[in-house]
């Protein structure tokens, strides 16, 4: 089917009782694999590209993977701005036909975020959603974090919500982007950020967080969970066991495919951690 706005993925998740991967994209096998196990999942999900992901291709290049692969999709999915740093970030990805989008000014000051937050709302069409950041998330995502992460202040929360009309709020809350050992979901902080917000909530950096804290997040009002190092990871480990099993490997196409299999199994194995009563 054709991409959906992403207010249709979280009406569907949030009337199942369901979470949605957020799963990053950055090249056609990314794109397959992902796709692939979204079809096999039949979980309403994101599929998002951050503007780091698209220095080689462009938000358009990605748009047009994205849309000819799914035609044949029958899953709702949307195709999300992750991590848009400034208001042309997001206006580039609008510009690209995404249907939802995020914009990320969560290390500024407070104000300052808000205002751009708002700002954001404001030149996004009514029907394209919108994720705003309160607290900025720990960690590298494509060798690119912040200066200094911090937690999101539940006291902070209704207010920001209020005044920058987004529709998803993502929180640090113990997650951090990449692989982080210590990472932890704080269940007490991220229950009282729940009674102050409005919208649903999104985590990011799964991929580094215990598998066991995946099904609780529903009932704290998560509807998104990102997810990005867990499929650099499974392409670059199977391009490098093709090398290593042999140097002289010349069928780029057969560790192409090889590739997408070992993405789609990490995609699909997400998507089903985030909702086990679905299985």
């Amino acid at each position: 089917m054709p991409l959906v706005s992403g207010y249709d993925v979280i009406s569907e998740c949030t009337s199942r009782g369901l979470v949605a991967g957020a799963f990053n994209t950055t090249n056609i096998e990314t794109t397959m694999g992902i796709i692939d196990a979204i079809e096999r999942a039949g979980i309403p999900t994101f599929i998002q590209c951050a503007p780091t992901n698209a220095v080689l291709s462009g938000f358009e290049y990605i748009y047009d993977m994205v849309a000819r692969r799914l035609a044949a999709c029958p899953v709702p999915v949307a195709l999300h701005l992750d991590h848009g740093k400034n208001l042309q970030a997001v206006e580039d990805a609008l510009a690209a036909q995404f249907t939802s989008v995020m914009i990320d000014t969560s290390e500024e000051a407070y104000e300052e975020n808000v205002r751009l937050s708002a700002k954001a709302r404001e030149i996004t069409p009514a029907d394209i959603s919108v994720e705003a950041e309160l607290g900025a998330i720990g960690g590298k995502e494509d060798e690119v974090g912040p200066d200094e992460a911090s937690g999101t202040d539940p006291s902070q929360v209704a207010d920001f919500v209020a005044r920058t009309g987004c529709d998803m709020l993502a929180v640090s809350v113990g997650n951090v982007h990449g692989y982080a050992p210590d990472a932890r979901i704080d269940f007490d902080v991220l229950r009282r950020v729940q009674e102050q917000s409005s919208v649903p909530l999104v985590i990011h950096g799964g991929s580094g967080l215990p598998v066991e804290q995946f099904a609780r997040l529903h009932e704290y009002g998560v509807v998104k969970v990102n997810i990005a190092s867990d499929l650099r990871n499974a392409m670059i480990r199977s391009f490098g066991e093709a090398y290593a099993a042999n140097p002289h490997e010349h069928s780029l196409i057969r560790v192409s495919r090889n590739a997408v299999t070992a993405i789609t199994e990490a995609v699909e194995r997400r998507i089903r951690q985030f909702n086990p009563a679905a299985n």
